[in-house]
C-alpha cells in the first residue's frame, strides 16, 4: 500500500508554554558553536508562504509526492506547469532580515553551521556559506534516467520556448515554488525531456514521500555532534527530516532553542520556544550582540 507523507501535526495539550524572552538564545549565540536549522517560516517575510503557519499553503494545497511524480505523466505535466509559473515569482524573492541576521552571526564566528529545510537559496543569497540544503534546491534540475544536473534557468528557457503564451494567473505560490493552478489553466502544457538522454526531469528537491539522501543526513548528524547548541528558526518540525536532529541534540544534552510563533513538534525537547516574528527577533539579537546585519559588500 502506498503511504501518504505526514503533512500535519496536532499539538499536545501538555507542551511547555512559549516565551518572548530571547535571553537563552542570546546566551547561546554569545557562547558560539550554534547550529542553525531553518524552515519555511524564515522565508515568509520574503513573500514565500510557509506550509503550516497562519494562512499556510497546506490549507489549500497538497504538495506533489515523489510517487505521484514518478508514476504519472499527467502529474508531471501538472507539476511542471505550476512550478514553471511559480518559478517566475519564486526566483525573484530576496533575502529578508532573518536571512541577513543568520549570515551576520556566521561572519562573526557564532555559528558552527546552517542546515535549511528550504529550497529557495535565500540563506546563500544573504551571504551564508556552506549551507546544507537538506531538501535540495529549486535552482537545479536532475534527470531521473542519466543523472545529469542542469541549472533551473536553462529549463525555464526551454519551457518558455515550448509553451509560448502560457500566462495563467495563479491563486498563490507555495513554499516548494508550486503555483496554484486549476486543471483548465494547466491545459496541454508541454513538458520537455532531458537534453542529454530524453529522460524525465525532476527538480533537485526532496519531494514529500521521498527520502533525504543518507549521506546528507549523516553530514547533518555530524554537524549536530560538533555543535554546542541547536537553534531552530521557523520550522514546525512536523516531518522527521528535521525533527530527528532536534531529538539527537536533546539526547546529547545540547541546548535546543526554537524561534517559531506556533507550537512545534520539537517543543518538548527544547530549552525554550520563543514566539516572536523571526525577522524582528533575529535583528534584536544582532543589535544586542552589536552585530551589523546589512549587505556584507556594503559593510566593507
Amino acid at each position: 500500500m502506498r503511504m501518504r507523507p505526514t503533512l500535519s501535526w496536532t499539538p499536545d495539550e501538555d507542551l511547555p508554554p512559549a516565551t518572548t524572552d530571547l535571553g537563552p538564545v542570546l546566551d547561546a549565540l554569545d557562547t558560539g558553536g550554534v547550529l542553525v536549522l531553518s524552515g519555511a517560516g524564515i522565508s515568509t517575510e520574503s513573500g514565500i508562504p510557509d506550509y503550516r503557519g497562519q494562512g499556510g499553503s497546506l490549507s489549500r494545497h497538497t504538495p506533489m509526492t515523489f510517487q505521484d511524480f514518478t508514476g504519472s505523466a499527467r502529474a508531471r505535466r501538472r507539476y511542471w506547469a505550476r512550478s514553471h509559473l511559480g518559478w517566475r515569482t519564486f526566483g525573484r524573492a530576496l533575502p529578508n532580515a532573518g536571512h541577513r541576521a543568520v549570515a551576520a552571526f556566521a561572519r562573526h564566528g557564532l555559528l558552527s553551521g546552517v542546515i535549511t529545510q528550504n529550497v529557495d537559496g535565500l540563506h546563500q543569497a544573504a551571504g551564508s556559506g556552506g549551507v546544507v540544503e537538506l531538501h535540495g534546491s529549486l535552482a537545479r534540475v536532475v534527470c531521473l534516467s542519466c543523472g545529469t544536473y542542469s541549472p533551473r534557468r536553462e529549463l525555464a528557457r526551454r519551457l518558455e520556448e515550448a509553451n509560448a503564451g502560457f500566462r495563467p494567473v495563479a491563486a498563490g505560490i507555495n513554499p516548494d515554488g508550486d503555483a496554484d493552478l486549476t486543471d483548465e489553466q494547466v491545459g496541454d502544457f508541454r513538458v520537455v525531456p532531458c537534453a542529454q538522454c530524453g529522460g524525465v526531469l525532476k527538480p533537485d528537491v526532496v519531494f514529500f514521500g521521498e527520502a533525504v539522501p543518507p549521506r546528507r543526513v549523516e553530514h547533518c548528524r555530524r554537524l549536530v555532534d560538533e555543535a554546542a547548541s541547536l537553534l531552530v528558526l521557523g520550522s514546525s518540525l512536523t516531518v522527521m527530516s528535521g525533527l530527528r536532529f532536534v531529538r539527537q541534540a536533546a539526547q546529547a544534552g545540547k541546548p535546543v532553542l526554537i524561534i517559531n510563533r506556533d507550537p512545534t513538534r520539537g517543543d518538548r525537547h527544547a530549552l525554550s520556544r520563543v514566539a516572536l516574528p523571526l525577522g524582528a527577533a533575529l535583528t534584536s539579537l544582532a543589535e544586542r550582540l552589536d552585530i551589523a546585519t546589512g549587505d556584507p559588500a556594503e559593510l566593507g
